[in-house]
């Protein structure tokens, strides 16, 4: 399995905070996606390579401001992407097939 294709998008979170979002996609469809509060966009795409398991190693983060996002990643939990209404808007591309939920698939 290798890494089809890699986006990394800026979005502001409700608190008005800037985040950098990626997102992976595999040869073979799994998506995987990672953040960076830092803005930087190679631990973004560290996390969403590993998410997608491309990574072997999971990548080590330091929170910056005690989000929901960040708990869950230092708690080896999946984030809760929806908390964040910006996340659910974002289209990540390439575009995802005809029928798909949008971003979260």
């Amino acid at each position: 399995m290798g890494l089809a294709f890699m986006h990394v998008h800026s979005m502001r979170i409700a608190s008005g905070e800037e985040v950098l979002v990626a997102r992976a996609r595999t040869t073979d469809g799994k998506v995987g996606f990672g953040f960076s509060f830092r803005l930087e966009a190679a631990e973004a795409r560290h996390m969403a390579e590993w998410h997608a398991g491309v990574r072997k190693d999971r990548p080590t983060y330091q929170p910056v401001l005690d989000h929901p996002w960040e708990r869950a990643w230092l708690a080896g939990a999946v984030p809760d992407w929806s908390c964040e209404p910006g996340f659910t808007a974002l289209e990540f591309l390439p575009s995802p097939p005809p029928g798909s939920s949008a971003s979260l698939r």
